[in-house]
């Protein structure tokens, strides 16, 4: 193996350091949302750090956020754009018609993870109104059955 390859990891290591199942991480490449990994010559998956990167950041997304993996899928191909666009923008540093390009596309794709993460947004504060509703009303027949009980004598 070269020096570079030391720096993958195998399909198990990486499920230890996420925490998901290796069945996952399969799962995750079937469905786009992890580019396929480098193969050693028996076929074994080698990730690297930024595969191990982008499974947390689709851990987090999914965990703590409640996206839907198709939500996810685009999140994370958002950030590769960005990351293209970062590259493109430091080599094209005087030509002025690329860099409006970039910003453009820059601009479009901030604009599109912007709505993604208003309309969840949406559904998180529609989710919280109906919970607070049932709070007020579990509350109100609450003190109704309380004023209702005969206060008990001693």
């Amino acid at each position: 193996m070269t020096a570079r390859s030391e720096a993958y990891l195998q399909i198990g290591e990486v499920a230890e350091r996420t925490g998901v199942t290796q069945r996952t991480l399969r799962f995750y490449e079937e469905k786009g949302l992890l580019n396929p990994p480098t193969r050693m010559e028996g076929g074994f998956r080698l990730y690297s750090e930024e595969d191990v990167r982008r499974v947390e950041q689709i851990r987090r997304l999914q965990g703590l956020l409640g996206f839907s993996l198709a939500e996810i899928k685009e999140m994370v191909d958002i950030e590769e754009v960005k990351d293209q666009l970062r590259a493109e923008w430091r080599q094209n540093p005087n030509d002025r018609a690329r860099q409006r390009a970039v910003i453009r596309r820059g601009i479009e794709v901030h604009e599109r993870q912007y709505e993604v993460i208003t309309q969840k947004v949406k559904q998180l504060l529609e989710m919280k109104r109906i919970i607070e509703e049932k709070l007020t009303k579990y509350h109100g027949s609450l003190d109704e059955l309380e004023r209702a009980e005969p206060v008990a004598q001693g």
